[in-house]
């Protein structure tokens, strides 16, 4: 690429750069979460739970003082949980080490707890306005494009040659304005599907000048998804749902569920079930209603829930579970799939109340 090519991505990004919050207050607190929230996840859906977040948490001292239930709380449907936790650690830390504030330099940013190189470099780029790459999946398939590099996206020969790439791109004079432009890029145009017409490098890239653009990059085939079914088990008083909290090092570690059973196959009768929920739980149950079925997803998995509603007059102790208040529940972190179903509930129940 040339001095004009770069002249011409960083005009295109003065005029077709988007709105976001992040951008408005670009302090290194703000980009850090921001980067974080957006790790998996589509700018459209960050943006609400971003500004909630501020205005929940806006100083690293909040954060760090906020307990984890009411973190996860805040970042209750954005999935992948842990960068959440993360975050609320990386806080305590900065609060503890830095007088909670960010630091700028690569080293003491690595020992922020869930900041990888791209945060590093994200967070030394557009806060501090420092030369730092920042290698993202849009920047992976940009750079792929432009230089027809046909490696694996997804290897570490890959990400470091285009590393070394945009390390010799960025210029001396507002780098972070490039290496923003190049993310931005890959958003808007250079997609899975590029928009190549759009485009204001489509004249110094090779893939596109030798009809390789939809075959660049190349990508590892997809890790199959494994099928679960759950029989939901919504064990309730007047007062009181059984509930069970995700243990650390769980995928779902610090959210709330319902309790479940593992079954082979989508269940139609549940009459065939009752006795097994109650052996399980050692409670005499009633089956009061079933609930629509519902199905979420999550990393490799994709969950089949068939909840059911069982009655009871007893709350006694039952390992691992915890009888939780049902005029609570709004408070408490849900798993996407068990909150879903929390919904379900709640609107059945309040029909009941009203209907007498």
């Amino acid at each position: 690429m040339k001095d004009l090519d770069l002249i011409r991505l960083k005009g295109w990004f003065s005029q077709h750069k988007r709105k976001l919050p992040w951008r408005e207050n670009c302090s290194p607190y703000a980009v850090w979460v921001s980067e974080i929230m957006l790790q998996q996840t589509q700018v459209a859906v960050v943006i609400p739970y971003f500004e909630k977040w501020i205005s929940l948490f806006p100083t690293v001292q909040a954060l760090a003082r906020a307990s984890k239930e009411e973190v996860i709380k805040a970042w209750e449907g954005l999935g992948y949980y842990s960068r959440a936790r993360h975050l609320h650690e990386g806080a305590e830390y900065l609060t503890r080490v830095h007088k909670g504030q960010v630091p700028e330099d690569e080293s003491s940013l690595r020992k922020v707890k869930g900041v990888g190189p791209y945060t590093v470099g994200a967070i030394r780029s557009f806060a501090f306005k420092k030369k730092a790459v920042a290698i993202d999946a849009n920047v992976l398939r940009v750079v792929s494009r432009l230089f027809a590099l046909e490696d694996l996206i997804q290897s570490q020969k890959m990400r470091q040659k285009v590393a070394e790439i945009v390390t010799s791109l960025l210029p001396d004079h507002e780098p972070w304005v490039i290496m923003e432009g190049l993310i931005e890029l890959g958003a808007l145009v250079c997609q899975k599907k590029p928009k190549c017409q759009d485009c204001p490098l489509m004249p110094c890239c090779l893939s596109y000048q030798t009809g390789k653009t939809h075959h660049i990059p190349k990508l590892r085939g997809k890790v199959p998804v494994t099928l679960l079914h759950r029989l939901v088990c919504i064990i309730k008083t007047p007062h009181y749902l059984l509930l069970k909290k995700g243990k650390e090092g769980n995928v779902m570690a610090d959210l709330f569920e319902f309790p479940y059973l593992e079954v082979s196959e989508p269940i139609d009768d549940i009459t065939t079930w009752s006795d097994r929920v109650e052996k399980r739980f050692s409670l005499a149950l009633s089956h009061q209603r079933s609930l629509p079925a519902l199905s979420h997803s999550f990393t490799r998995y994709k969950a089949f829930l068939y909840p059911h509603i069982f009655s009871t007059s007893h709350l006694p102790d039952i390992p691992l579970h915890q009888w939780v208040p049902i005029d609570e529940m709004d408070k408490k972190p849900f798993s996407s799939g068990h909150r879903r179903v929390l919904a379900h509930l709640l609107r059945f129940l309040h029909k009941k109340r009203v209907l007498g």
